[in-house]
């Protein structure tokens, strides 16, 4: 008869059961709409250049927001920077560089993976691959080696003692195997790999295998899941942002997780709505790119056959104007950007206003109080079909 393992008693909620006939209707609403919303932002194609910076902002936003989570204190803006190659920091705060870099590019090295090679295995060994590529280069207690499973026990914020060490192995070999298990369903695989990587997410908390960097780990099992599955990369990242914006209910509902005896609906709800909160922002970025877009083809279609100098200094000014987020005053257009400088350099101010003065002649500039002008991109609206205004715009 095989002995009775210490976890068992220690820690019964470890059941790797996400308990999904518990769910309640609004949860399974959410899924869908997650899986309906993902499926929308992967069917829609961006200019090269908005597609590269989607991709750069929303990796930033997801390198900061896991490691922010466990007291990271770079700033979105260095972030952002870091992953342009751009940042410089003292030799006091280049520990924090690292950390970011680390995700930065454990991120980096599952596109490419995928990309490359096609879906891998999920098992102890690619977890902890993600955990060593997380404490890489590091400094890091006695006793913690990145990628390997810890040999003593361990509490998690003075409140959560995690599974007992000499299970941890076992019990992730468990949820390796029941993470696969799901993946060979033959449904649709974006709705279930949702569930799945909240799955992962959950009982590698629960177990916490490693010395340290159990959450970023389970972070980027996660990220990994939801990438597996096919859904696009930037939305890969929303998670890890939501439970950084709401970090004391991330932590609240984890926790709630082994008081109450295994029950995950609390948290698996609480996750789904913040990915679709996330999901919803990435569909207002993609539409306001497909509106520049199909003003900038608007107003290149009314200035066709015109190649006249004035003609195309006024094609650049409103184009450049359709840019900007808050209207611009007129004694300041010309400093827009270096072409507008240029455009209008030697010129006086009599330039300046004929330009607008034609410009809102065809209906591409507008007047504004304070001597403020702003580009006319609300027409692109009109092309838009028709619905009452009233109505949901998500």
């Amino acid at each position: 008869m095989l002995a009775k393992r210490t976890y068992t008693t220690t820690h019964p909620w470890i059941t790797f059961d996400l308990g999904s006939e518990k769910f309640s209707p609004q949860t399974w609403m959410l899924l869908g709409e997650a899986t309906s919303k993902a499926k929308h932002i992967a069917g829609v194609p961006l200019a090269p250049a908005a597609a590269k910076t989607l991709y750069q902002v929303f990796l930033a936003k997801g390198a900061r927001a896991t490691t922010a989570i466990e007291g990271n204190t770079l700033t979105e803006e260095q972030v952002v920077a870091q992953v342009e190659g751009k940042l410089h920091l003292p030799p006091s705060q280049q520990y924090l560089q690292q950390e970011v870099q680390n995700i930065i590019d454990a991120c980096n090295v599952l596109v490419n993976s995928l990309a490359n090679g096609g879906p891998k295995k999920i098992d102890l060994e690619f977890c902890c691959s993600l955990n060593s590529m997380v404490l890489k280069n590091l400094e890091l207690e006695s006793g913690v080696n990145p990628g390997e499973i810890r040999h003593h026990s361990v509490v998690v914020g003075n409140v959560y003692r995690g599974a007992p060490p000499e299970d941890c192995a076992y019990l992730m070999e468990q949820m390796c195997a029941k993470i696969e298990e799901i993946d060979s369903v033959g449904e649709d695989r974006q709705h279930l790999a949702i569930l799945t990587a909240l799955f992962s997410h959950i009982y590698l908390a629960l177990i916490h295998p490693f010395g340290d960097g159990n959450g970023r780990t389970a972070r980027l099992l996660e990220y990994y899941i939801l990438l597996r599955a096919g859904l696009p990369q930037p939305t890969g990242h929303l998670l890890s942002n939501h439970y950084n914006m709401t970090r004391s209910k991330y932590y609240s509902e984890l926790d709630k997780i082994s008081k109450s005896g295994g029950e995950t609906r609390n948290f698996v709800s609480y996750a789904l709505q913040g990915f679709v909160d996330g999901l919803k922002d990435q569909i207002k970025y993609i539409r306001n790119e497909q509106i520049n877009v199909t003003w900038t083809n608007y107003v290149h279609g009314l200035f066709e056959g015109q190649k006249g100098v004035a003609d195309l200094r006024r094609r650049a000014l409103v184009l450049q104007l359709g840019l900007q987020k808050e209207p611009v005053k007129i004694s300041e257009l010309m400093d827009m950007n270096v072409r507008t400088a240029r455009e209008y350099a030697g010129k006086t101010d009599k330039t300046m206003t004929r330009d607008i003065n034609l410009l809102e002649d065809m209906q591409l500039i507008r007047r504004l109080p304070g001597r403020r002008v702003e580009a006319c991109k609300d027409i692109i609206k009109a092309f838009l079909p028709w619905r009452a205004k009233h109505q949901d715009a998500a």
